[in-house]
């Protein structure tokens, strides 16, 4: 209760304070207007893209067996940690004014792309985003009985049929609530729109709240475009929650899945383009980060090294915050308090940058806000994971509590006892996921920390940006596989150290 306590003080606190900020009877301007319409429009593009994009590669995995076919899925995962500003900075090396896309037209004698504004933000999105709508589209498809696809063989289905009956009552289930998820999470865009905005007609609401705070110090304004900022992603999650539906096809008796409707060459062909072209589309800008970071580790300044020193303090810190609200939150919506699970879940409504603004008018009256940069940095991140952590805990806790609570209580084994010697060793394997994921998010952020920190100190993200900004790309190439290296070992560590000897 004390955690889920913190926690909503923390959210709904911060939230309070942007709200008594805004000025009463100021209204918004029209950059503010054309910032609000331009993260929905945006949004909406991305989302779109994303699943529209994401469906054919998802029909593919599913009905496709071949080598390398589970890593392929796995790696689908890899952009959900990845930090964004290193994922921008390979967006630029292959779609960049002197990216590999424009080299190849120049030689061609072709006009070239401009990667900057509307289409760099929708691009950087549909990258984000395109394996998260797989995966979530996969999914669908996994659960559908191989009865279906046995029963559609014997009589005899075609494509259309095929669509008909199976394909499109399944997309009906399943992309509403994938594009409510994705539009969701695109509107609170900052890292994307903040490197490749290219401007004011490409300014996000989040990026808004970023230069009125950080350039104007107008808190008012941040404030009421904070509010703006939670109303937007605020309803599209509710919406997002609301199209999960738990209808599905039934079940079946659990056999290997036979696609007799995977035949035909055009069938293999079209397959064959959509996982290919999805593979080369997520996997050639992180090739580009690695092959212009190893050209660019030597040319990396000293604060490069410090901040990544920073940042891996940051994360840990992160990590442990995480772990100290997700552990009581989870053992009580394990027991009988379900319902304080939604406590937990807030900080899918809420910003990072909103709650940030927050925590600086809260603080500014009483002590520095700059002075506490990292502390607040590490505290809003582990907020921001929260939700996350709390999905991946939640059943493997109450299955524990199902299946141990009545012997644990009969031998008096209880409090510290019962979590060291019941609960822990049976979620080892889980809560090393949560953990590794809440690290590297954490790692890879670029959001608080740029409106707390000052020119002397920042983490890899902010000081690998403030590189970009300087034109040394080089050097930020070389920080970017750091960070890249630094996130994605510190997920690997977490995870591998939850699950070695878990069955033990």
């Amino acid at each position: 209760m004390v955690a889920a306590a913190i926690v909503a003080a923390l959210i709904l606190g911060t939230l309070l304070a942007v709200a008594l900020r805004a000025e009463a009877g100021r209204g918004l301007g029209p950059s503010e207007w054309a910032a609000i319409r331009f993260t929905f429009w945006q949004a909406v593009l991305s989302a779109t893209l994303s699943v529209a994009l994401a469906i054919p590669v998802a029909r593919a995995l599913s009905r496709r067996q071949f080598p390398g076919r589970h890593l392929l899925v796995t790696l689908l995962g890899a952009p959900f940690i990845l930090p964004v500003i290193v994922a921008v900075l390979g967006l630029l090396a292959v779609f960049g004014r002197s990216g590999v896309l424009n080299e190849i037209l120049r030689w061609l004698g072709l006009p070239e792309v401009q990667i900057y504004g509307l289409h760099g933000v929708v691009l950087a999105h549909v990258f984000f985003n395109l394996p998260l709508a797989t995966r979530l589209i996969l999914m669908g498809w996994q659960q559908v009985p191989s009865e279906r696809f046995r029963l559609a063989a014997q009589l005899d289905f075609g494509p259309r049929e095929m669509w008909r009956v199976i394909e499109a009552p399944l997309l009906r289930r399943v992309v509403p609530s994938a594009l409510a998820v994705i539009f969701a999470i695109c509107l609170s865009s900052f890292a994307v729109a903040l490197t490749v905005g290219g401007g004011p007609r490409a300014t996000t609401v989040e990026l808004a709240i970023y230069q009125a705070f950080r350039f104007d110090f107008d808190l008012g304004r941040a404030a009421l475009l904070s509010c703006v900022q939670l109303l937007l992603v605020g309803t599209a999650a509710f919406v997002a929650l609301r199209l999960s539906g738990t209808d599905s096809f039934g079940t079946g008796l659990d056999r290997v899945v036979k696609r007799w409707d995977a035949g035909g060459l055009t069938r293999i062909a079209l397959d064959s383009f959509a996982i290919c072209g999805a593979t080369i589309f997520l996997i050639l800008p992180l090739s580009m980060v690695v092959w212009d970071g190893m050209f660019g580790v030597l040319q990396m300044p000293a604060q490069v090294w410090k901040a990544a020193g920073v940042s891996l303090v940051v994360a840990l810190a992160s990590t442990l915050l995480m772990l100290g609200f997700a552990l009581p939150i989870a053992i009580a919506a394990g027991g009988r308090q379900s319902w304080i699970e939604m406590v937990g879940l807030l900080g899918v409504a809420a910003s990072p940058l909103v709650i940030g603004t927050g925590l600086f008018i809260v603080i500014f009256p009483i002590a520095d806000p700059f002075a506490v940069a990292f502390p607040v940095t590490a505290l809003v991140n582990a907020v921001m994971a929260l939700p996350f952590a709390l999905r991946i805990l939640v059943g493997p806790v109450r299955d524990v509590i199902q299946n141990y609570g009545h012997l644990s209580h009969s031998l008096n084994v209880t409090g510290r006892h019962w979590l060291l010697l019941i609960l822990l060793p049976r979620i080892r394997s889980v809560l090393g996921f949560a953990c590794g994921l809440t690290a590297a998010l954490s790692m890879g952020d670029l959001g608080v920390i740029a409106l707390f920190a000052d020119p002397e100190t920042a983490t890899l993200p902010l000081q690998m940006y403030r590189l970009m900004g300087a034109y040394r790309i080089d050097a930020a190439s070389g920080a970017g596989l750091l960070l890249l290296c630094l996130s994605f070992g510190l997920f690997w560590l977490f995870d591998k150290g939850g699950r070695g000897r878990a069955d033990t």
